[in-house]
């Protein structure tokens, strides 16, 4: 496994700071044969995106939708209008690119990032497809984002269980992507910025794997980022490592420090 390490940012939240930490990795896993993952974590902006479609793709629509989101952190301003503009330019990249195919080319896209109203910061989910953000508060894992899936639509209808969904023979196919069609704007939630929680942000090669209890086993013992990322990424691929790995773990400090960002 590549080495994995944690980067800091310290951030003003009225008269206190908060210092955020994060970590993140992608890996092919043990049955696949190319990483049609890809993942940004640079403050503000935290996403994972888990390509599809045949040939390369799956690559084209996760790696396209990650450089534009990249390009709106550069800009300085991230927020819903700029992501969801550069996710239309992700959508043309994918369409035009010489390699896409017509099997089903796209991406999930799942993240948070940090929003400010009247200068205060809070953070905002955003998610397209079946890859999740998870939220630690108070030793409490709960699932922040719903996902675009025919099994998530069966369990809110009340035809399916959480249990029978997990051997559905429809568990991959989702409902919602990014790709070379017209873009659907993601969903949003807004979650207060609070010391002590923690965020898991991962594809489903790592659900796959590891159940809500798993996750947030190692969230508890490893209070590093870094370490829970690798512990988990270990984890999945003991579990089997069916499909790409990729996670992210933010989590939110007290910081004492009077240093504005790393």
């Amino acid at each position: 496994m590549a080495e994995t390490t944690t980067k800091t940012y310290s951030v003003a939240v009225g008269d206190r700071r908060l210092q955020l930490s994060w970590a993140g990795t992608t890996d092919v896993g043990r049955r696949r044969e190319t990483n049609q993952d890809d993942f940004y974590a640079e403050y503000p902006l935290f996403v994972v995106a888990d390509g599809m479609g045949g040939h390369a793709g799956g690559e084209i629509a996760s790696q396209s939708t990650v450089k534009r989101l990249q390009a709106v952190v550069a800009t300085g301003t991230v927020e819903r209008g700029a992501i969801e503009s550069a996710l239309e330019l992700a959508v043309n990249d994918i369409a035009e690119h010489p390699d896409t195919t017509d099997e089903g080319t796209g991406t999930t896209l799942t993240g948070i990032f940090l929003e400010f109203a009247d200068g205060e910061p809070h953070w905002v989910s955003l998610n397209i497809g079946d890859s999740r953000v998870y939220l630690l508060r108070e030793d409490r894992l709960v699932q922040v984002t719903t996902d675009h899936s025919v099994v998530q639509e069966l369990i809110t209808a009340g035809k399916l269980s959480p249990e029978e969904a997990e051997g559905h023979p429809y568990s991959n196919v989702i409902t919602r992507a990014v790709g070379a069609s017209e873009l659907n704007a993601p969903d949003y939630v807004t979650i207060d910025l609070r010391a002590g929680d923690r965020f898991v942000i991962c594809s489903d090669g790592l659900t796959k794997e590891l159940t809500d209890y798993g996750i947030q086993h190692f969230l508890r013992e490893n209070a590093d980022p870094a370490a829970a990322v690798q512990a988990m990424l270990a984890a999945a691929l003991e579990n089997g490592g069916r499909d790409n790995v990729t996670l992210i773990v933010v989590q939110v400090d007290d910081d004492s420090s009077s240093t504005s960002g790393e």
